[in-house]
C-alpha cells in the first residue's frame, strides 16, 4: 500500500476560493465548506504521485473507452470520439486516503452525466465499476455517488494535459470521495446490478470512501 508522507509544510497561504472562479465552471459543493480539509488530512500545494503497480503508457492513438453493462446502448469511443463530446470544467478539492489534500483544482473533460445520457443507464443499475488500463485495475462506486454534476472524465488539470504519472491521458475524477475512487488511466465503465469490489476494496479499503466521515478502511 502507499506510504504516508507528511505534507503539512506546504500548507502556507489560502487556497483559491470558489467565489473567484469564472462563470461557466462547475463548482464542487465541498469547496464551499468553511473548513475544506476533511478530518485527518494535511494540505499540500504539490501533487504527490502514488501508484499501486506500473504506470501504463497509453498513446492517444491507441486509446479506447468502453461503456457497457446495464445500459440501453453500449458504446466504445476512440480518442477523436471522446474529444468531440461536449466538455465541462470542474473546480474541486482532491483528498487522498494517505492523508494529503490538494485544494483548488480545475479539471476539464467530459461529464459522466453526458456519458449516462448517451448510453441510457437501465433502472436495474445500482453500481458503476471503473476499469483502468493498469493490469485490470477496477474500483466500485454506488451509482448515486457517481451520477453527480462534479464527476467527470478528465484529460486536463489546471489547464495542462494530465501526465501518465497522474493517470493520463484520461482519468476519472470523483471529488467528493477519496482519490483512489478517481481511477487513473481509465479504460471503461461497467454499470452493474451488483456491487463488485475493486483492487483496493478487496485489500481492505472502504466500499464508498467518503473523506468527511473517514471511510478509509472496511474494518
Amino acid at each position: 500500500m502507499p506510504m504516508y508522507q507528511d505534507f503539512s509544510k506546504y500548507q502556507d497561504g489560502e487556497p483559491q476560493s470558489p467565489d473567484t472562479i469564472e462563470p461557466g465552471i462547475i463548482i464542487s459543493d465541498d469547496t464551499r465548506r468553511s473548513e475544506r480539509l476533511p478530518p485527518g488530512q494535511s494540505r499540500t500545494r504539490k501533487w504527490p504521485i502514488l501508484h499501486w503497480k506500473r504506470v501504463p503508457q497509453v498513446d492517444t492513438a491507441d486509446w479506447t473507452f468502453f461503456v457497457r453493462g446495464e445500459v440501453e446502448s453500449p458504446i466504445e469511443l476512440r480518442w477523436d470520439d471522446f474529444q468531440s463530446l461536449p466538455r465541462v470544467k470542474v473546480f474541486s478539492d482532491f483528498h487522498c486516503v494517505t492523508r494529503w489534500s490538494r485544494l483548488g483544482n480545475t479539471w476539464e473533460g467530459v461529464s459522466v452525466r453526458e456519458i449516462i445520457r448517451r448510453v441510457g443507464v437501465q433502472s436495474s443499475a445500482r453500481f458503476v465499476i471503473a476499469h483502468g488500463f493498469d493490469d485490470g485495475f477496477t474500483t466500485n462506486l454506488p451509482l448515486d455517488l457517481f451520477d453527480q454534476e462534479d464527476v467527470l472524465l478528465a484529460d486536463l488539470h489546471d489547464g495542462v494535459p494530465i501526465s501518465a504519472d497522474h493517470g493520463g491521458p484520461v482519468r476519472l475524477v470523483v471529488p467528493k470521495l477519496y482519490a483512489w475512487k478517481s481511477a487513473k488511466w481509465i479504460s471503461g465503465l461497467a454499470f452493474s446490478r451488483d456491487d463488485q469490489p475493486g483492487y483496493w476494496e478487496r485489500n481492505g479499503y472502504h466500499a464508498r470512501g467518503n473523506p468527511w466521515t473517514q471511510e478509509r478502511h472496511s474494518w
